[in-house]
């Protein structure tokens, strides 16, 4: 099973050189795997994702937006990438990790292979999207969840309200999902690309 270790940087210096670009990142380090994340997300390492089926939750960690990257947008602040993981997955694909009936697909990413699915969904003026990549071959199964929250911009007066950086988000939640490693100790994870 994956760690719910402490975050790293109760104890580490965030990453220098920045360009104005960057974000100053941090590493998280659990008991089976490390994450690289921006020093401003807030960290739960005792998440549980109680939406797929309340009687089984799913353990993780949870890495949540800053207030600040919410602000005077439409995106919500309870917008969050998770590592996830099902122990007695017999399959470990990512349709498995949402409440929706979708279909997993394999995608590569670099030298990674990942079973990645998609869901939406909408309710008064507010708007959900999640996206699961599971790493196929991991034991215990583990996935990396990115959960946006965000509501309808036509529902704010023009002007009052700027749309999130939609390419921005993505891009650091792509960063944290490359990051992640396991570590010395854990199950082995062959996330290479087979011949």
């Amino acid at each position: 099973m994956l760690g719910r270790g402490t975050p790293a940087s109760q104890g580490s210096q965030p990453s220098t050189g920045l360009t104005p670009q960057q974000m100053a990142t941090t590493t998280y380090s659990g008991s089976t795997f490390t994450l690289v994340y921006p020093v401003d997300f807030t960290v739960d390492p005792a998440f549980s994702n109680q939406e797929v089926n309340p009687a089984k939750p799913i353990s993780g960690v949870r890495f949540t937006v800053p207030g600040a990257m919410a602000t005077g947008t439409n995106l919500a602040s309870d917008t969050f990438l998770s590592v996830e993981w099902l122990p007695r997955a017999k399959k470990c694909s990512a349709d498995i990790y949402l409440h929706d009936n979708v279909a997993s697909q394999e995608v590569s990413d670099g030298a990674v292979v990942y079973s990645m699915a998609s869901t939406s969904g909408a309710a008064a003026g507010n708007r959900y999207e999640e996206v699961v990549y599971a790493l196929p071959n991991s034991s215990p199964c583990t996935a990396v969840r990115y959960f946006m929250h965000y509501s309808d911009i036509g529902n704010y007066p023009a002007g009052t309200v700027q749309e999130f950086d939609r390419a921005k988000l993505t891009s650091i939640f792509d960063d944290m999902r490359r990051s992640l490693m396991p570590t010395a100790g854990a199950a082995t994870t062959d996330t290479s690309v087979q011949p």
